[in-house]
């Protein structure tokens, strides 16, 4: 799938010239001036192709997490608020006419801060589980959907709010280098722990009674999960914006793969994940003169999808 997105686009190359362009790479030879196909694989493409894969990875590993922790099938990674606080983070730094650094670590930045809101909340009222925790993260995302609202009613509609809009829609048009080594920490991180927990969400999926009769700790390592789920959706939606879909539809596939054992299906609903979504953003890049927001691509490819996945599951549903 990296072949064949690094060849497609508005400007096609063939699989040689791309070939020649990644094996001798223009600063191999300092006196020689970079050519088209180089500038193309190397400054366009391939950063996309990069943010995708991660961004998919990302994506696909927090869902799997979050429903196996919540033992709830149709949840995603925006379940505690994350998604709509990051779209917040987002929305002030383009009013404040911030550039695309600034707008990721805003973005990233009130993501988190949601996300510590929502598991305050139980804390508060004093009732730590899993219900109360979904039913603050669906107030505090209402809280913060209405200050996106607020926002984007103050924003000049001619300038700011079609970048508020075109960048909730998703986007990986200004992905580069920098934007990726700044977030690569986050997805090594969270990610790999996550894959070496893989084996623990088989038991913290179980009833609280049987998997505290296992021996684990079930508070902490819940929390754990969470926290590691929600910086890989953060960091996610602070370099493409919020793209829907993918964390949910690729952990059913993945799970339906491997008779919902966590152990094998978190690393396949990772790499799933991350060709879904680099085939969402080459389809998005050479379909049409301009570019289409991932969002309504992983919209209109993903809904008949999983109507299909649940037809075909309709006996054991």
């Amino acid at each position: 799938m990296i072949a064949i997105a690094l060849c497609l686009g508005r400007y096609v190359l063939s699989l040689s010239t791309v070939w020649r362009a990644l094996t001798h790479p223009f600063w191999l030879n300092s006196h020689q001036a970079i050519t088209t196909p180089e500038m193309i694989v190397w400054q366009l493409r391939m950063p996309r192709i990069l943010g995708a894969c991660l961004i998919g990875f990302g994506l696909s590993l927090s869902g799997g997490a979050y429903q196996s922790i919540f033992q709830n099938p149709l949840v995603s990674p925006d379940l505690l608020g994350v998604t709509t606080g990051a779209s917040v983070g987002a929305a002030l730094a383009i009013l404040w006419q911030g550039n695309i650094v600034t707008i990721e670590i805003m973005a990233f930045i009130v993501g988190l801060v949601t996300v510590l809101l929502t598991i305050l909340v139980p804390t508060l009222i004093r009732s730590v589980n899993n219900l109360t925790l979904v039913l603050a993260g669906i107030v505090v995302g209402g809280f913060m959907q209405a200050i996106l609202g607020l926002l984007k009613y103050l924003a000049d509609p001619d300038s700011q709010l079609q970048d508020i809009v075109y960048w909730q829609l998703g986007s990986l048009a200004k992905v580069n280098y920098h934007t990726l080594g700044a977030t690569l920490p986050v997805f090594i991180i969270a990610g790999g722990l996550l894959l070496a927990l893989r084996f623990r969400l088989n038991v913290l999926s179980l009833r609280p009674a049987e998997a505290i009769a296992t021996g684990v700790n079930l508070k902490r390592e819940r929390l754990l999960v969470i926290l590691c789920a929600t910086l890989l959706t953060a960091a996610s939606v602070a370099i493409a914006g919020t793209i829907g879909w993918v964390g949910l539809i690729m952990p059913h596939i993945a799970k339906l793969l491997t008779q919902q054992n966590n152990q094998k299906a978190l690393p396949l609903m990772a790499v799933l994940g991350a060709v879904f979504l680099l085939l969402i953003d080459t389809l998005a890049r050479s379909i049409s003169a301009g570019e289409v927001p991932l969002g309504i691509l992983t919209g209109l490819i993903g809904t008949p999808f999983f109507i299909g996945i649940l037809f075909k599951q309709r006996g054991r549903l």
